[in-house]
């Protein structure tokens, strides 16, 4: 078979032609929900069916269109103009004040900024540390490449925050680096200064890159501060950090992101972006410079997921066999259902039961086990209570069966 010439992560990969997968952004499973009218709670796309494009972002995207430019190249590094805009928005959101041609890359969504952010530093059998659970792409990222994923387990115990002996228990010589996801995804958790602080002296202290993907770094709720690991002492030039304007500001279809990293990673950057990622889409760019110029539509995203988490918390928590925390960012719920039963049933059971597609825990790491991650940044809130509402009376259905009080 043409596949066992392929590498073994690639031969480990699966997109739902041959058999199920768990994950909802692979293959066509929720194309098929969609037509059960199943209400989608998958896929961390803010807002997702309905439209979301403030109509200052649209016209200038439309501009773009009309004027004809759209239609060409955008240098694969990035438009200067947006990157000018990203740094006046770093300075002000993140506290870090770089040089717009020299610390910034465009990248065609944080996805791929993401790989491209591990792709230089990863050679065959590097060690790379990375909490669990976290966002999937960590872990797969890491084994396309040919490095050794090292798990750093968290605990419900301490609200998911990291403990860093678990980080000290595991570090070898051939560690290479630590991927963060900061806020966590799926957890929700932010991690506290002095939390970063330990690990900022741990990364140093062993000659470390961290790779952070910031993509949920807004909004925080309940007064925790968000810190971007790079600000910290000594951390700057051994940082690349990741962002995203897909879930804070609800563009999503635009796919843009960035890189953000010391000139002299930013340099091999430039010289194989054409290579790696290509250009970012020209209207999509146009219409992120609108969306940082005026992010004032921003405020009322960040109220509305406030709300929708509470929802989601009071409907959900109290369940007999569940157990979850109060989201601390974005519009993500991760729920402990491991006493009612294995999460890929209970993601089954909820999709013919309550009508709504959620994910299972697996995908995002052996800690994901008995868990499932509920977005809620998607439908309108009134039909996010509905369809909440429909899982608790599931959920409490399942555990009168299991005698579960």
């Amino acid at each position: 078979m043409i596949t066992e010439k392929m590498t073994q992560a690639f031969q480990k990969a699966e997109g739902g032609l041959f058999s199920a997968v768990e994950k909802a952004d692979v293959g066509d499973a929720v194309l098929k929900m969609c037509e059960r009218g199943v209400a989608l709670m998958a896929w961390a796309d803010p807002f997702y069916p309905n439209p979301s494009v403030p109509p200052h972002v649209a016209q200038a995207m439309a501009n773009s269109i009309n004027s004809g430019f759209a239609s060409h190249y955008t240098v694969p590094i990035g438009n200067s103009e947006l990157k000018v805009e990203i740094a006046k928005k770093l300075k002000r959101v993140n506290g870090m004040d770089v040089e717009p041609q020299r610390n910034i890359l465009i990248t065609p969504g944080s996805d791929a900024g993401l790989f491209f952010a591990m792709l230089p530093f990863i050679n065959k059998g590097d060690e790379i540390m990375i909490i669990d659970p976290s966002y999937p792409n960590n872990f797969q990222n890491t084994e396309i490449l040919g490095g050794i994923v090292v798990r750093i387990p968290v605990y419900a115990e301490d609200s998911y925050q990291f403990r860093i002996e678990e980080f000290e228990k595991r570090i070898t010589p051939k560690t290479k680096m630590i991927v963060l996801t900061n806020p966590n995804n799926p957890t929700t958790v932010v991690y506290r200064r002095e939390k970063l602080m330990r690990l900022a002296e741990f990364v140093i202290k062993n000659d470390l890159v961290v790779v952070v993907d910031q993509a949920f770094e807004q909004p925080c709720f309940d007064g925790v501060q968000m810190v971007s690991i790079a600000n910290l002492p000594g951390m700057w030039e051994r940082t690349v950090s990741v962002f995203s304007i897909s879930k804070n500001m609800g563009l999503s279809g635009l796919r843009v992101g960035y890189i953000v990293a010391d000139d002299k990673i930013i340099d091999k950057m430039y010289g194989t972006a054409v290579t790696v990622i290509g250009a970012t889409n020209t209207s999509a760019q146009a219409g992120a410079i609108a969306a940082l110029r005026d992010d004032s539509f921003m405020e009322a995203y960040f109220q509305s997921f406030d709300r929708r988490r509470k929802i989601v918390y009071e409907l959900l928590h109290d369940v007999p066999g569940v157990s979850m925390i109060m989201p601390e960012s974005g519009f993500l719920s991760w729920v402990d259902v491991s006493r009612l039963g294995v999460e890929s049933e209970i993601v089954s059971y909820l999709n013919e039961e309550a009508l709504v597609a959620i994910n299972s825990g697996v995908p995002y790491g052996n800690e994901g086990r008995g868990h499932i991650r509920i977005v809620h940044g998607v439908l309108s809130e009134e039909q996010l209570h509905e369809a909440v509402m429909r899982m608790r009376k599931a959920l409490i259905k399942l555990a009168d069966k299991k005698g579960i009080r």
